[in-house]
């Protein structure tokens, strides 16, 4: 009695086909360039552009700074102390005056007249007028520029010292003018005092 054919082990089996040398791994096929794995995501960035990112930053930082760096300012009615140059600038003939618009609006004047006896040339001048009144209070300070009379016909008009600087031994007209005064103003000749001088 012949034994029951069993199935043989295909890992023995001589007829099984053993993959040769030519066989194709479709795991290692290579695909078109379209099929291929991307490249991992957030990989990080380099950091070159941080540096210039930060660098960037830094320059709006620094530029904001010096943009909004100034003076501080002081109260309103602080009096400030005389310009270095004001010394070499004489204020003589103050005279005031005022005139009423149509509108009804009141102006005031001081004029006066202005000699550079220094040896700069000025190109701008900054004056405190000091309205005193007799009621033991700080007087009202009044700070403009100083401008110079250009024509006086037919009517006064004025240009910046920086439109017609001021050689050393020039001498002008000068006129401020106020549209408002302290109401308890003592009606006597304002303090005209130079507190900042722009030379060349």
């Amino acid at each position: 009695m012949s034994e029951p054919h069993r199935p043989l082990d295909p890992s023995i089996d001589p007829t099984a086909k053993t993959p040769s040398s030519s066989a194709v791994d479709t795991n290692k096929v290579s695909q078109p360039a379209m099929f291929s794995n991307k490249p991992p995501e957030g990989g990080g960035t380099p950091i070159a552009v941080w540096g210039v990112a930060g660098l960037a930053v830094l320059a709006v930082v620094i530029g904001l700074l010096f943009a909004t760096r100034h003076k501080p300012q002081l109260p309103p009615n602080t009096i400030q102390p005389l310009a270095a140059y004001a010394a070499d600038l004489s204020l003589t003939q103050l005279a005031m005056s005022e005139s009423t618009s149509l509108s009804g609006g009141k102006s005031t004047f001081i004029d006066g007249h202005i000699q550079n006896t220094g040896s700069q040339t000025v190109s701008g001048v900054t004056v405190q007028v000091l309205f005193r009144n007799d009621e033991a209070m700080p007087p009202q300070v009044e700070t403009l520029p100083l401008s110079l009379i250009r024509t006086r016909e037919p009517y006064i008009d004025t240009q910046s010292v920086e439109a017609s600087p001021l050689k050393p031994g020039d001498e002008r007209d000068f006129r401020l003018i106020f549209e408002s005064i302290p109401a308890n103003w003592n009606t006597q000749m304002p303090e005209v005092h130079i507190v900042r001088v722009e030379t060349k």
